[in-house]
């Protein structure tokens, strides 16, 4: 069609509708547009070919006809009547069955499903290739390994293995092992670690929480079972079962699972597992081990430490001086670290190598004053086997697998929280990003492959991973280097180990311990940043002194999730006002502006924050709006709009029977107080959300809206428009428009009630008053004549109030729909376009949606208010 003449309009049967023809072109080859002007000053926004695709239109005056037409013209204009009846008719089964789901063609675009779906699905041999690749880091790094890395990652290694081999012994005590089993299990770790791991920083193996877990399963068990199954056997078979748990998730992706679990949470924990670690090893320490049961509740052992201290013995002489020894070199050196900062890598060397020689010192005084006795003066570690003396598979038997069954989920929480926890920690501190499920992977292969050598869990250490971080580690190769530690001390130290004083490892353990207590400060910080967070905190550490490690990471859980969903079902939310800002100097160009605030809140106190213009209620969310906040935001809004404007229709001369049941009204003698205080307030006349913090919404969501919208118009006894800005996600948008919401008006054939309880036709319950002011597709009336030629308002006439864009009142030639096709001011149709040197305008918000705003500028601006609104 190349232009548009008023001698190309005629009046059909009476009715004002029209068809542009182009008398040069065959009607049946050029495209056709059908223009209804029931009204003579409206317009429709939007018109479906037959294709199903959406096109501007024109406003036009009041058509006239000609006199007499022509025979040409009448059988012209009976094909015309013939092609616009067969746009308006289901002509196959695909139309009917899109009109039967409610699926018009004048349905706005929005995102696809079958769409999204393939453009999110990645190549299949790309992401094969990427995924095998990303199981085995190491090969990224490998390759340009060099003789900087090298030397680094020697010192770091054989630096964490001075100080892995005594505590895995001591460690090894905890889990209720011999401690060579303790030295099994690191060996493994670290050389494993080193081919899959992300982190270079993390050490793996023994840990105090994971070892006192499984010493507390030993125990059960076995007084479960009896003698049925061994220490070892029952170890190996719970390091195999949560490492193929753990691998299992890193291999499905799954580690994202672990982010439920808040920072408060996993501190509350460790803080109460050291205090119920350390409360343990003091019997130890003071020779008081065998007088009572050291497994009790942490403030049970407490209690009996203290009750029996009169009967400490020679071992409290080796385990109170081991334990002031160490923090003696640890402070020490510090303090020469930073008086003496030319010393301060020497001294930091030499502390770091304090643990072993701790245990070296005390090793050879206890074999000097036990070589001549036959019974050992004081409690010895023992006889630990050298070399690797337990290689094979595990003995797991079902009736095994029942019998730690129920112990299984604690200790596979511990397992890869601990780990992921200390992982990311130290990839923040040294500035990398770590793979969450990489790291799963990584020790959930040591965990299963550490069975083959009688190894039991074992997981991240946090002070291990500090000292080899301070020590200057480059890459995961320095796990080899450790591992070569541990098998020197298997093979070539272990006689020796024979001699160390069990009081000297508790102290080892003590010292390693306290640096998992959370800090008086640390815990001041939860309290300042979130209440609410700082009691699950304290209820970890609660829990676990007072009752069980098992108990507390429970309730760490359960808090964590029950406050995850109170915050997601109780959304603060707020109705906005307005804030004029003025600069300070008008100098650069800075204009006044607008801002949004909180009318009632106590972030602005001291600011005065003006009403929302009359009638109007701006809403702003802080969460996704879903099923469980859907209800509560609907009650939000009414009661909101029932408190803040006036009822359409006067009920106070309605008698007490003609009232509805559940609206009584006022008492008599406050009925003409209440009256004239409604007579004060504005009606309602749009609302506006600012979906700006909405990342989701789901069915219940909009059946809530539109429930909201039924309320309020019923309220307001007439139509209410409903805007929407910072809409960010597409499939919000469509959801808003399946809803019946975006246009202005109700869609026919579109049901108002997405989640139905009774299947009901509820197509016009949303606007029982149509406003006559509207036309047929929810847009206002304005009077002011339009140009034919250019499509422009005629800007010296003055016109209605009503809704859409801001950008939109001045011209609807402008529109462009979501397909990129422009009506040019001749009429014929042009393709937008898409380079990128390409200067034509792009509308941020989707034409056809006029009820869908960019901000909430942009939408108070849409209501066309008036000077004193």
């Amino acid at each position: 069609m190349k232009s548009i003449s008023t001698d190309k309009i005629w009046n059909y049967k009476g009715k004002q509708k029209a068809t542009f023809v182009d008398q040069e072109q065959d009607h049946s080859q050029s495209p056709t547009e059908t223009i209804s002007t029931t009204n003579p000053n409206s317009v429709t926004d939007t018109n479906t070919n037959s294709t199903g695709g959406t096109h501007p239109f024109i406003r036009i005056h009041e058509p006239s006809p000609p006199s007499s037409p022509s025979p040409s013209s009448s059988r012209r204009l009976a094909k015309m009547q013939a092609v616009h009846e067969s746009q308006h008719q289901p002509r196959d089964l695909k139309t009917k069955v899109k009109n039967y789901f409610g699926y018009t063609d004048t349905t706005p675009e929005t995102i696809s499903v079958f769409g999204w779906a393939k453009s999110a699905t990645p190549d299949a041999r790309s992401g094969v290739k990427n995924y095998l690749l990303s199981l085995f880091p190491f090969l990224q790094w490998a390759p340009r390994y060099n003789l900087t890395w090298l030397f680094g990652d020697l010192v770091a290694g054989i630096t964490v293995g001075m100080v892995l081999v005594p505590q895995s012994l001591s460690y090894a005590k905890i889990a209720l092992l011999d401690p060579q089993y303790g030295l099994y299990s690191s060996f493994i770790g670290v050389l494993t670690y080193a081919f899959f791991a992300t982190s270079k920083d993390v050490s793996i193996g023994p840990v105090a929480v994971m070892s006192l877990e499984t010493g507390n399963i030993i125990s059960k068990v076995q007084s479960e079972y009896g003698d049925l199954y061994s220490a070892p056997v029952i170890a190996t078979a719970l390091a195999f079962i949560c490492g193929f748990i753990v691998l299992a998730i890193g291999l499905l992706r799954l580690g994202w699972l672990v982010e439920f679990i808040p920072q408060p949470a996993v501190s509350g924990f460790m803080t109460g597992s050291a205090l119920n670690i350390a409360a343990g090893q003091v019997p130890a320490l003071m020779g008081l081990a065998k007088r009572f049961n050291t497994r009790d509740a942490t403030y049970k052992v407490i209690i009996n430490t203290l009750k029996n201290l009169r009967f400490s013995s020679l071992d409290a002489a080796f385990g109170v001086t081991s334990l002031a020894l160490l923090y003696f070199i640890k402070w020490g050196l510090a303090w020469v670290g930073q008086k003496k900062p030319r010393y301060a890598r020497a001294a930091f060397f030499a502390s770091c190598v304090r643990h072993a020689f701790v245990i070296i010192i005390y090793t050879i005084i206890s074999w000097r004053i036990n070589i001549h006795h036959k019974t050992a003066r004081i409690a010895l570690v023992g006889t630990v086997p050298s070399g690797l003396q337990h290689v094979g598979r595990p003995e797991i038997t079902g009736e095994l697998i029942a019998a730690i069954g129920p112990h299984i989920p604690v200790a596979t929480i511990i397992l890869l929280l601990e780990h992921i926890s200390i992982s990311k920690s130290f990839g923040r501190l040294n500035g990398y990003k770590i793979n969450p499920n990489q790291e799963l992977i990584a020790i959930g292969v040591n965990n299963t492959l550490g069975t083959l050598f009688s190894a039991y869990p074992s997981t991240g250490s946090f002070s291990r991973s500090a000292l080899k971080s301070k020590a200057g580690v480059r890459t995961p190769a320095a796990g080899l280097a450790t591992g070569v530690v541990v098998i020197v001390a298997l093979y070539a130290v272990a006689p020796a180990f024979y001699w160390i004083p069990n009081a000297t490892l508790s102290a080892l353990i003590i010292h390693a311990v306290a640096d998992l207590v959370a800090s008086p400060k640390h815990s001041y910080a939860f309290w300042r940043v979130s209440p609410l967070e700082y009691i699950i905190f304290v209820g970890a550490v609660l829990w676990s002194v007072f009752y069980t490690i098992e108990s507390g990471i429970y309730w760490s859980l359960a808090t964590s999730i029950v406050l995850l969903l109170v915050r997601l079902a109780r959304p603060k939310g707020h109705f906005l006002g307005r804030v004029r800002i003025k600069p300070e100097s008008a100098e650069g160009g800075h204009q006044t502006r607008d801002v949004y605030l909180p009318l009632c809140s106590e972030a602005h106190q001291d600011i005065p924050v003006e009403a929302p213009p009359p009638g109007v209620v701006i809403y702003r969310f802080e969460e996704s709006f879903l099923y469980p906040n859907a209800s509560l935001i609907n009650d939000r809004i009414v009661n909101y709009v029932k408190q803040h404007t006036r009822r359409g229709k006067d009920f106070t001369g309605i008698s007490a029977g003609d009232r509805p049941w559940n609206d009584p009204g006022p008492k008599a003698k406050d009925a003409a107080i209440l009256a004239e205080n409604d007579l004060t307030k504005p009606k309602l006349r749009a609302v506006i959300l600012d979906f700006t913090a909405v990342a989701n919404l789901d069915t219940t969501g909009v059946q809530n809206l539109i429930d909201t919208r039924v309320e309020v118009e019923k309220w307001a006894d007439a139509k209410v428009e409903f805007h929407f800005c910072g809409i960010l996600s597409p499939w919000i948008r469509r959801a808003l428009i399946a809803g019946g919401f975006g246009q202005g008006n109700t869609r026919k054939g579109t049901a108002l009630e997405v989640a139905p309880a009774v299947i009901e036709n509820l197509e016009n319950v949303a606007s029982p008053h149509p406003v006559p002011e509207r036309d047929e597709d929810g847009f206002p009336i304005n009077n002011r004549p339009v140009d034919i030629e250019t499509g422009q308002y005629d800007q010296n006439q003055q016109g209605g109030s009503g809704s859409g864009t801001s950008s939109s009142r001045a011209s609807y030639v402008d529109e462009k729909d979501v397909h990129g096709v422009s009506l040019n001011k001749d009429g014929s149709y042009a393709r937008r376009r898409t380079s990128e040197n390409s200067q034509k305008t792009v509308p941020l918000v989707d034409r056809s949606t006029p009820f869908f705003h960019f901000d909430l500028h942009d939408a108070i601006n849409s209501l066309h208010l008036t000077e004193d609104q």
